[in-house]
């Protein structure tokens, strides 16, 4: 890796956004933080702080831009910026909003990324979140599900696109994992089912081979892996954290 290489992530003000930032940090990374609630960042000691809306291509570009100008040229770009829940056909149908934060602003952030990448020729790396929810259904989320399973088709047409230019591109598909956002799914789970949150616990645990939720700190581990040497030959992949619930 570069000395103090430059990192943006977005996403990055909690959940696993925010342990990637923290992760990255330890390994030694100047790091810029995109995220609809810069303020969340201001605890994060020497993190650049950018409110940014992904699903807004001027914003993504005009964050970029100045990440670049202050922190320097890009050495990797960690897309993890996304909202979760159900959506239903008929007024209020959350389709379009959640499509265009997890995939359009995906591809948002890896384009605008490309445009400040750091000259090679050391590796440089793109990484995106998506989700367990990429390689198989649930009823009531076609948005959720449409858009992780889109990001695998986004990453590996990258990963193709960029490739002679010494650029990895890959993807993380978490299962369950303890963040705000899990907890919401579990929540609704309980209401639809009528049962205690700790109940809907249990039984969405009982799907997970290793009986519990990954951590943030797991997924951000992956992610330090995905830029290190140890990962220089792996592109266009999508890397299963679930615990066994998914076995591809």
């Amino acid at each position: 890796m570069l000395s103090a290489p430059h990192v943006v992530v977005t996403g990055a003000s909690s959940g696993i956004g925010r342990a990637i930032v923290l992760r990255l940090q330890a390994d030694g990374a100047r790091v810029t933080g995109l995220a609809r609630r810069a303020e969340l960042l201001s605890s994060l000691d020497g993190v650049l702080g950018l409110p940014c809306d992904v699903s807004d291509r001027a914003a993504v570009d005009a964050a970029f831009a100045q990440a670049a100008e202050v922190n320097g040229p890009i050495f990797a770009v960690v897309a993890a910026a996304g909202i979760g829940g159900a959506n239903a056909p008929g007024a209020g149908d959350r389709f379009d909003e959640i499509v265009a934060t997890n995939l359009t602003g995906a591809y948002n952030t890896l384009r605008a990324g490309q445009r400040h990448l750091a000259p090679g020729p050391d590796r440089r790396y793109f990484i995106v979140i998506a989700s367990v929810l990429a390689r198989f259904g649930v009823p009531g989320y076609t948005g959720y599900c449409a858009s992780k399973a889109a990001l695998l088709g986004l990453t590996r047409a990258m990963a193709l696109e960029l490739a002679q230019e010494g650029v990895l591109v890959n993807a993380i598909c978490p299962g369950w994992v303890d963040t705000d956002m899990a907890w919401s799914g579990i929540e609704g789970m309980a209401a639809a089912m009528g049962v205690s949150r700790e109940e809907a616990h249990r039984r969405a645990m009982s799907a997970v081979p290793l009986g519990r939720m990954g951590t943030p700190e797991e997924i951000a581990g992956v992610v330090a892996w995905l830029m290190s040497p140890a990962a220089s030959c792996v592109t266009g992949q999508g890397i299963d954290v679930n615990g066994g619930a998914w076995m591809g």
